[in-house]
């Protein structure tokens, strides 16, 4: 993996399958982040903040490692 390439995956969008097909823009609501960064951390250009992550791993109910993995 080259130096600066994104290294945390995730599997929001798994996640917003099984939480009844949630919405991008409901989970940017519960989370209280805008659509365009979900989007953004479903396609892998954005990471987010630590405190970003939890909140979206608990909008799920799942532990963050179950939400985000970092590639060593």
């Amino acid at each position: 993996m080259g130096k600066g390439a994104n290294r945390i995956s995730n599997t929001i969008r798994e996640q917003r399958f099984h939480a009844g097909e949630m919405t991008q823009a409901q989970l940017a609501e519960a989370v209280g982040i805008t659509r365009q960064t979900v989007i953004a951390m479903e396609q892998g250009r954005y990471s987010p903040s630590l405190e970003v992550a939890f909140r979206v791993a608990r909008t799920f109910g799942k532990p963050l490692e179950d939400v985000f993995q970092y590639a060593d």
